[in-house]
């Protein structure tokens, strides 16, 4: 199955795989990692592999950037690829719970950066659930879900300058 380019992410090279990012095993991971986080996420994306891409995007928001790299002006942080992502997988693509899922990988972060990448992952909560507003949360997972103000707050003290309107620009379109 091949599914539409998204919009908000670079095209993909062909042949793409799992050794593109495998490449940053022991390497900074920077703007060079998070462009190829980006390309591999739209490549598996296309290829009909919706939750994998997501995933993908995951490893993007977590790359070791300060907010001043060129990448960010071309593509910024892949907040509008994880909402259109969501919103354009098709009926028997799987794509999962991305609200489960991103409310597990806030509530269960770990470092480098934790509070950074916590945030972001509430944000993608936030949108998965301004997307697909049926999609239940986990009830066995006792969490005390953010309010969107404290996530804005959180990304303007943890992100980049900027990041908490981006977000919020994402999640107003999403509604």
């Amino acid at each position: 199955m091949t599914l539409p380019d998204c919009p908000h992410l670079p095209p993909p090279r062909d042949g793409l795989d799992w050794r593109l990012l495998a490449a940053h095993r022991d390497a900074h991971r920077g703007g060079d990692f998070y462009l190829d986080c980006l390309e591999y996420a739209h490549s598996l994306w296309s290829r009909g592999l919706a939750a994998r891409g997501l995933l993908c995007l995951d490893r993007a928001f977590g790359a070791e950037l300060t907010g001043g790299e060129p990448v960010l002006a071309a593509w910024p942080m892949p907040y509008a690829a994880t909402a259109w992502m969501i919103r354009q997988t098709p009926a028997g693509v799987f794509l999962g719970n991305p609200r489960v899922h991103f409310q597990h990988y806030a509530d269960r972060m770990n470092e480098p950066r934790r509070e950074q990448r916590r945030w972001r992952a509430w944000a993608c909560w936030a949108l998965a659930r301004a997307v697909l507003p049926q999609l239940a949360g986990d009830p066995r997972h006792a969490v005390v879900e953010p309010e969107l103000d404290q996530i804005a707050a959180q990304l303007r003290r943890h992100g980049f300058a900027g990041e908490p309107e981006l977000w919020r620009g994402v999640l107003a379109a999403a509604v």
